[in-house]
């Protein structure tokens, strides 16, 4: 079934060079590889005047002190600094001036950012979600995006991911618990009237 340019959004989740370059102090080869087919899903919906959104994964330097529990830098290592290379997006990806950009500092693209406002104002319902990590922050935007009565479609192609089985259970478990899964060669868009 098309998607329809007027309702949906593509969300590309933290495709940024601490992640996908390999100098990223997280970089994972798969995410490097999902570039392409980002950059590809991207260049459709543009072409089908899709509205794009990115997430940026972004840390103050001091945002876990004194935490009680929640605490990345603990878990993965410092990562994605605030102002640093690391939290730039990928220079792969043709970020234009009418896609928005969310900065998001968990893994979550909707917890504490504008994501929901700025999709309901706009009355988008149909998310195509692709990005990285598959089981880190895609798997939590696409679950809190059904919370919120988006249709979540995680695109299984364009996602990256630290360990294959990372990638299946990410997949399987958004398919079965609270969304639909799809490839980019099946995403097909409405022409626009």
């Amino acid at each position: 079934m098309p998607y329809d340019p007027d309702r949906t959004a593509v969300i590309v989740v933290d495709m940024q060079n601490g992640f996908c370059h390999p100098d990223g102090s997280l970089h994972a080869p798969a995410s490097e590889a999902a570039v392409d087919e980002v950059s590809e899903l991207v260049d459709r919906a543009h072409e089908a005047g899709v509205r794009v959104a990115y997430t940026r994964d972004i840390h103050p330097p001091e945002q876990f002190e004194g935490t009680h529990y929640y605490d990345e830098f603990d878990r993965w290592g410092e990562h994605v600094v605030e102002g640093s290379w690391e939290a730039e997006l990928v220079d792969e990806l043709d970020v234009r001036p009418d896609d928005h950009v969310v900065e998001k500092h968990t893994y979550d693209a909707f917890h504490g950012t504008e994501l929901d406002g700025w999709l309901s104002a706009r009355g988008i319902d149909d998310l195509l979600i692709c990005g990285t990590l598959a089981n880190v922050c895609v798997l939590h935007t696409a679950g809190s995006a059904g919370l919120r009565d988006y249709r979540p479609v995680l695109v299984t192609d364009a996602i990256g991911y630290v360990e294959a089985a990372h990638h299946e259970y990410a997949i399987d478990h958004a398919d079965w618990l609270f969304g639909e899964t799809t490839t980019r060669e099946a995403v097909e868009f409405l022409p626009v009237c």
